[in-house]
């Protein structure tokens, strides 16, 4: 029988220091600090809310990241 895959950790980055900034500039930021997917949502959004290990979430309403979130 084949092994279970392990999750790779997430990156030791807390998503409340992206609030506030550019999307654009938060975005590179989050794959700088190793996130492997980065979501830029609209407020209000419908989304499914299953959990992804490594997936970092924005809110981003007028340009700006107005919420982040992990998963």
């Amino acid at each position: 029988m084949a092994p279970i895959p392990k999750p790779s950790a997430e990156p030791q980055d807390s998503p409340d220091t992206y609030v506030g900034l550019d999307a654009d500039a938060a975005e590179r930021r989050a794959r700088e600090r190793g996130w492997s997917t980065v979501r830029a949502l609209p407020p209000g959004a419908i989304i499914t809310m299953e959990y992804r290990v490594g997936r970092l979430n924005f809110e981003v309403r007028d340009g700006r990241v107005t919420r982040a979130w992990k998963g």
